[in-house]
């Protein structure tokens, strides 16, 4: 994997394990929800000053989100982003 797919990967296996959506991690790491969306879809280089508020908001020190998976190693179902919508009736 390379750099993005590592940073991807970890992203969301820590959101999965917190069971958080991205726009909660985005708020609480005071950066914009389409930027995580953004960085979850390998579209982004993000800065390590990004990196240290994501990991920060995640509970994880930085470096965790460089870590390789595990061999077989499956990402957990993570909440969306956003909530859906309700339908109206």
């Amino acid at each position: 994997m390379n750099g993005r797919e590592l940073i991807s990967w970890n992203m969301r296996r820590l959101r999965g394990e917190k069971g958080i959506s991205q726009e909660r991690l985005a708020n609480e790491a005071g950066v914009d929800r389409t930027y995580v969306s953004r960085l979850e879809r390998m579209k982004e280089n993000p800065s390590i000053g990004i990196l240290e508020k994501i990991a920060n908001t995640l509970g994880a020190h930085v470096s965790e989100l460089l870590l390789e998976p595990v061999d077989g190693e499956k990402l957990m179902q993570v909440p969306a982003g956003r909530k859906p919508k309700e339908k109206r009736s």
